[in-house]
């Protein structure tokens, strides 16, 4: 009988611990590293495209060198930062990945501004394509993001707030804030449209 009292005496403490949030640190740390894996799968994505857009556009726009190396060293430091999971919490080399990755942006945005300029580019079927491939990947870039600070919010919330706190402080010494991205300054400045 004593045996049966401590037995449900521990599953009942257990049973408590659970429903009190003693499970919700590493939960959210795997939604926050499951998140991340989708941004850096986007970027890979598009890492991929871009060669095969530039190398397009290079038939048509030979005279638009400058741009199109713009991209292709923009897409080579992407591809020379590496990655790790520690990264997520180590502010500086999150914002020279974070950093990279505008960079390549911009300089695919300035590439689809010289096609404008090539109306017998915009008719090719393999630029259209590629050119759909990136836009498509640019929208799945914004919601893998969305969804990376949406988890990295949670998580670092939950390290702040109590009871994660004190989870924190108890069993999980190891937690850290993990950083989100922020809009590049250039993104902060009202676009000019001159007609």
């Amino acid at each position: 009988m004593v045996n049966m009292n401590r037995y449900l005496f521990v599953m009942l403490i257990l049973l408590t611990l659970n429903g009190c949030g003693v499970n919700n640190i590493p939960t959210y740390d795997e939604e926050v590293i499951a998140a991340w894996g989708q941004v850096e799968n986007q970027y890979k994505r598009r890492a991929d495209l871009v060669p095969n857009l530039v190398n397009t556009v290079k038939g048509f726009a030979a005279q638009e060198k400058e741009v199109l190396t713009a991209v292709v060293e923009a897409r080579s430091k992407v591809s020379q930062v590496n990655i790790s999971k520690e990264m997520l919490s180590d502010p500086e080399a999150f914002k020279v990945y974070q950093n990279n990755q505008d960079a390549l942006s911009s300089a695919l945005s300035r590439l689809m501004v010289v096609v404008e300029k090539y109306p017998e580019l915009k008719s090719n079927q393999n630029y259209l394509a590629l050119q759909s491939q990136l836009e498509g990947t640019e929208n799945r870039i914004a919601v893998a993001r969305r969804d990376y600070i949406g988890a990295v919010r949670k998580y670092n919330t939950e390290l702040r707030t109590y009871p994660g706190r004190w989870w924190k402080a108890l069993l999980y010494p190891e937690a850290e804030i993990k950083e989100t991205f922020s809009a590049p300054e250039e993104d902060h400045e009202v676009p000019v449209v001159e007609f």
